[in-house]
């Protein structure tokens, strides 16, 4: 629990993401967003929108923790498509976060992992991507406060 307390706030966010995540020898794009999050239910929830600004859309994440397993589930939705994808399960151990799920990708299945890193209570380096290629995103989040990334 209280796993991503340390993302409450307004962040500016600056993204990292394989142009094609099936292909890892595919180019590499950056792009920034604003990230607003929110701690819920004494630090076993947390919700964040963010708003990708040079991509014209925003996303949203729910991470609901499970106390009886010691698991969170993380479920990401997209204002492009409006649905809630299904979740990514997993957990922190010694700052690294583990997460998997079932997804589709152009009406294929795939398995997702994604890995999170907490560095110290300021930033979350994070990657998301596929048992068959190990291509991926990122992120690096920086208060709002601390000046560009």
């Amino acid at each position: 629990m209280n796993d991503f307390d340390f993302l409450a706030g307004t962040w500016d966010v600056t993204n990292r993401r394989r142009t094609d995540f099936l292909d890892e020898a595919s180019a590499w794009e950056e792009f920034p967003a604003v990230s607003r999050a929110s701690r819920h239910f004494e630090g076993g929830a947390s919700f964040d929108e963010i708003d990708f600004l040079e991509q014209g859309h925003c996303g949203l994440t729910l991470r609901l923790y499970d106390p009886e397993r010691e698991q969170w589930s993380l479920y990401w939705s997209s204002s492009r498509t409006g649905a809630l994808f299904p979740p990514v399960v997993g957990r922190f151990e010694d700052g690294r976060g583990e997460f998997h799920g079932d997804d589709t990708h152009d009406g294929k299945q795939v398995r997702v992992r994604f890995i999170g890193f907490l560095r110290g209570y300021s930033a979350l380096q994070g990657g998301e991507e596929t048992d068959s290629c190990g291509a991926g995103q990122g992120a690096e989040f920086r208060s709002r406060g601390e000046g560009p990334l």
